[in-house]
């Protein structure tokens, strides 16, 4: 589980990351990267959204949730995050098209993602 002071929590803090407007979409998962740093040495916080609007049960908006967090978390514990480190905080936007993808599928997409961030 990714820990705790690497999540956006604060509803500022994601309305703050969509407003810079820096996102890249790859097959069903949007990203959204924030802020450059100004100190190298900060952390880069990581949000994970999935609208209710993509699907109706919470379980599988949960699941595309976890899938999406797992895989970052993995690639954050191989340090294989590309450029996502250069920004104060990124999200996860998980859309229809991801719901029925597997744990294998979505850790391309994510690592795809972080490399053209």
């Amino acid at each position: 589980m990714l820990p705790k002071n690497l999540r956006l929590t604060k509803k500022s803090a994601f309305a703050a990351t969509y407003r810079v407007k820096h996102s890249c979409y790859c097959r069903g998962v949007a990203l959204f990267a924030g802020l450059p740093k100004k100190n190298p040495d900060d952390i880069t916080r990581a949000g994970f959204v999935v609208s209710k609007k993509t699907h109706k049960r919470a379980v599988k908006r949960n699941r595309l949730k976890r899938l999406i967090r797992e895989n970052y978390r993995l690639l954050l514990k191989d340090e294989d995050v590309g450029n996502s480190q250069k920004y104060m905080s990124i999200i996860f936007v998980g859309h229809e098209k991801a719901i029925g993808k597997s744990f294998a599928e979505i850790g391309v997409i994510v690592k795809k993602l972080l490399g053209e961030i």
